[in-house]
């Protein structure tokens, strides 16, 4: 197999390689000195020194077609699963698989499993994954860090107590037999959309996983595996002894219901007439065919499209065929390589990346003294014709379902997505486009306007793709162990949409805005934050939602600003930042880490310039922690992961955050500064 790039590109532009990664203490030094006052406003000239170097770097990463993208990690989970997912198909890649084992073992936590997150505990599923991939790589399983991950796998109970995905998984390769994995019919794909089992009530990665994963549970293929590699040194108990697979605990009354429905459906299932079965499956392949999505893939996100590889193979699609090639080229265009390291991608994320890194360069070029803003103002002309292109205009997608009046009119997340627009960056690119002020984007926006308000769920808030996707009952049956079987409306994307429209400034829409306000009042903390859905965390969806308020002209005085705002203040550490790690998804404490990040102290200082704080001491503290550790290059050096996919269970290093958002806080406050009003006058 050819050399993959070393980042995520568009189509079109070659790709720009980035230097191995090191660790947060030694990748890059900083520009200022250890003897610091942390009280001490940053001078004027170093914040425009700390401006300008962060612009320039940012700038530099721009592609030759306009827009923006940086690699998206998660945990060890997908790259063990690509190397599973080669030994299924026997389409081994000995040098590639290599390199992948050099990430997998580098990722391995001291408790001798693979954690969800930097320094995370223990996670049973991506270990077993984990472990499973690297003896097919060809690892020794006496090596120590084998020794270590096996003893640390059984002292958890063992294979057969890793999740759904992981169980499926293994009964592909014969490991555990079917009846391991709860029981999920084929013939749901033929549920009408009121049936409350139909996947038309799941979320859009619930509906793309599970349709060709659906084939997979009805054909059950068994993997090529041409090494012979098994792992029956991971379970406790044999799986042919096994009688619990499905146990608790659960999350309500529900879980016991549908326990004891799993355990009829299993063996009522081989008296499902094979006449509707195969209808079933011509209903999931004609769900999946008609949304391959070319070389982006299906859902764009990788469960899917490898999903659709493997069941394309059990249906005894050959190789050379057009779809299966499509399919296979979609899942290695995931594929990142650095270093003596590749690792798999769950999806990439230009639309997002470029709607924010425009943000931040807006935000530098911003003003009188605004830096390089010609040269920005043509940077950010080119991103904006890129995203004009990128609009989806003509496809009604899954959404439509519930809306099917309103017209197309948002953004993907990837680079082609059609079936699956997103909200979130829907409301991120449109307010892009209407600061960057070109006519040329009027009709853009005007479509994006419609399509976020016909987008608005009964409850008055904003899901991240669907409308009213909130059946919970569904999330407690025993396929959704994950909990993330739906996407309900969320604060963090609710707050985005109202920026959005706010800065529109359509008075007609305000009774949508004040509807989406009321939302964010319920849904705020007891102790003054908002839970951040799509970022870590609690500081990430308090930021978001006083960006709202401001952008939506409430009153600094308003109770739930005054809260939010001493929640921040009472969250910021000892050297002037704010941090917050992916514990607070899991029971721990919100809004605290054991170290400051550039991203979050950054969100933290944006929110709280957005409550009117410009000149409030833990702001300029905020201000001067960025400056100081910004590294010469212009950058700044991040580690710990600062986004989620499912709490609890998936998580995301987004590498760009470290870059669009302290450049964003820093140009912001240097524009306060200078400003008149002291005003943030616009929704992000």
């Amino acid at each position: 197999m050819a050399q993959k790039p070393e980042t995520t590109t568009t189509r079109k532009a070659p790709a720009r390689k980035t230097a191995a990664r090191k660790t947060a203490t030694t990748r890059r030094k900083s520009t200022a000195t250890k003897a610091v006052r942390l009280d001490a406003p940053l001078a004027a000239a170093d914040l425009d020194a700390a401006v300008t170097r962060a612009q320039a770097a940012l700038g530099q990463r721009q592609q030759e077609d306009g827009h923006w993208v940086f690699a998206l990690e998660a945990d060890a989970t997908i790259p063990a699963e690509y190397v599973l997912l080669e030994h299924f198909l026997d389409r081994i890649d000995p040098a590639l698989e290599k390199r992948i084992g050099v990430y997998l073992r580098r990722i391995q936590g001291a408790h001798g499993g693979w954690p969800l997150y930097e320094n995370g505990r223990f996670d049973l599923s991506a270990s077993v994954k984990a472990y499973f991939a690297l003896k097919a790589i060809g690892d020794d399983i006496n090596a120590p860090h084998m020794i270590a991950a096996r003893a640390a796998i059984l002292h958890h109970g063992g294979a057969e107590r890793t999740n759904v995905f992981t169980r499926l998984q293994l009964a592909l390769f014969g490991e555990v037999p079917w009846h391991a994995a709860p029981a999920m019919p084929v013939e749901l794909m033929l549920m009408p959309r009121k049936a409350l089992f139909s996947v038309w009530n799941m979320s859009y990665w619930s509906r793309t996983v599970i349709a060709p994963l659906l084939v997979l549970g009805a054909v059950r293929p068994c993997a090529l595996n041409p090494r012979g590699v098994h792992i029956p040194e991971l379970f406790v108990t044999p799986p042919d002894r096994v009688r619990d697979w499905v146990r608790g605990p659960y999350r309500s009354r529900w879980g016991h219901v549908f326990q004891y429905l799993d355990r009829v459906l299993h063996p009522a299932e081989r008296f499902f007439p094979q006449k509707t079965r195969r209808r079933a499956i011509r209903a999931a392949v004609d769900f999946i065919e008609k949304r391959l999505n070319g070389v982006d893939g299906l859902g764009a996100i990788y469960p899917a499209m490898a999903n659709t590889v493997m069941m394309l193979r059990a249906l005894g699609v050959p190789d050379t065929d057009p779809r299966a090639a499509t399919a296979w080229e979609a899942v290695q265009r995931l594929l990142v390589s650095q270093g003596k390291e590749t690792y798999c991608q769950p999806c990439v994320s230009p639309i997002w990346d470029t709607g924010l890194a425009g943000h931040a360069m807006m935000e530098s070029a911003a003003g009188p003294d605004g830096i390089a803003p010609h040269e920005t103002k043509e940077k950010l002309a080119k991103a904006a014709e890129w995203l004009r292109g990128r609009q989806i205009l003509d496809v009604k997608g899954d959404w439509a379902m519930n809306c099917p009046d309103v017209k197309p009119g948002g953004w993907a997340f990837q680079y082609n997505n059609d079936y699956y627009p997103d909200v979130d960056d829907t409301a991120v690119v449109g307010m892009l486009l209407h600061r960057e002020g070109d006519p040329a984007n009027a009709e853009a926006l005007e479509r994006a306007r419609h399509w976020i308000i016909g987008m608005q769920s009964a409850n008055g808030g904003w899901g991240a793709f669907d409308i009213d996707n909130d059946l919970d009952v569904l999330n407690h049956i025993p396929f959704a162990d994950h909990g993330a079987l739906l996407d309900p409306p969320t604060a963090d994307v609710t707050a985005r949409c109202i920026s959005f429209l706010a800065q529109l400034g359509h008075g007609v829409d305000r009774p949508c805005i004040e509807r989406g306000l009321e939302y964010l009042r319920a849904a705020q903390e007891a102790d003054g934050s908002w839970f951040g859905r799509w970022g870590t965390n609690y500081i990430y969806g308090t930021w978001s939602v006083l960006c709202a308020l401001n952008a939506a002209n409430v009153a600094r005085d308003d109770p739930m600003v005054i809260r939010a705002t001493d929640w921040l203040r009472c969250r910021q550490r000892a050297d002037g930042g704010w941090g917050e790690g992916c514990e607070s998804y899991e029971g721990g404490p919100h809004g605290e880490y054991g170290q400051s990040l550039p991203s979050q102290t950054a969100w933290a200082v944006l929110g709280m310039m957005a409550a009117g704080l410009k000149d409030d001491p833990a702001v300029a503290r905020g201000v001067a922690y960025l400056a100081r550790t910004q590294g010469a290059d212009g950058e700044w050096a991040e580690e710990p992961y600062n986004a989620v996919g499912f709490p609890k269970v998936f998580y995301l290093r987004y590498h760009g955050y470290r870059q669009f958002f302290p450049l964003m806080a820093l140009s912001r406050y240097r524009n306060l500064q200078n400003s008149n009003s002291g005003r943030v006058g616009y929704g992000f």
